[in-house]
């Protein structure tokens, strides 16, 4: 089932709060390309954090943004506060690319940012609902969806370099 799309056309159409609670709007991001990845503190693909940072530092000179959207969705395993979320991320992980506050990214109460994000953007196969923690969207320089990749899916695996590296490359 494809969810209703955003009545925005845009991914720059957002504002977010970080998770140090400032407002951020999305259209600071245009001309970059955008891993946007829903995570949680306590899943079995925690560990995927190494692997977004490593990412986010190798290609953040060359235009990468990757956003992390902490989620108690799924099984419960995002349960603290922001404050502890940034803290566990720092701690744990030595996360430096941009962490928002929590919000919830399935079912009736979703954000309208992963209404956008599930709608697919107007590509079908891009469309769906988020199944678990560390699902991420790659969006494009220009502000759609480009692919989306399943949390099995690394973070640095040859799949999503790959589209990264002709995203920036354009």
């Amino acid at each position: 089932m494809i969810s209703e799309p955003y009545n925005g056309e845009s991914f720059y159409d957002f504002t977010m709060k970080t998770i140090d609670g400032k407002e951020i709007k999305f259209d600071q991001y245009k001309g970059k390309a955008v891993l946007v990845v829903n995570v949680a503190s306590f899943c079995g693909y925690t560990k995927q954090y190494t692997g977004l940072e490593q990412l986010y530092e190798k290609y953040k000179d060359k235009g990468l943004v990757v956003i992390g959207f902490p989620s108690n969705d799924y099984g419960e395993q995002e349960p603290g506060s922001d404050a502890e979320i940034k803290e566990f991320c720092a701690t744990h992980y030595n996360v430096t690319f941009q962490m928002f506050a929590k919000i919830t990214v399935h079912g009736e109460a979703k954000h309208p940012l992963y209404k956008f994000l599930t709608s697919g953007g107007g590509d079908e196969k891009l469309a769906g609902e988020v199944a678990w923690n560390f699902e991420k969207f790659l969006i494009s320089r220009n502000g759609k969806i480009m692919s989306r990749y399943k949390r099995n899916i690394e973070p640095m695996s040859e799949e999503i370099v790959t589209a990264i590296e002709r995203e920036l490359g354009k």
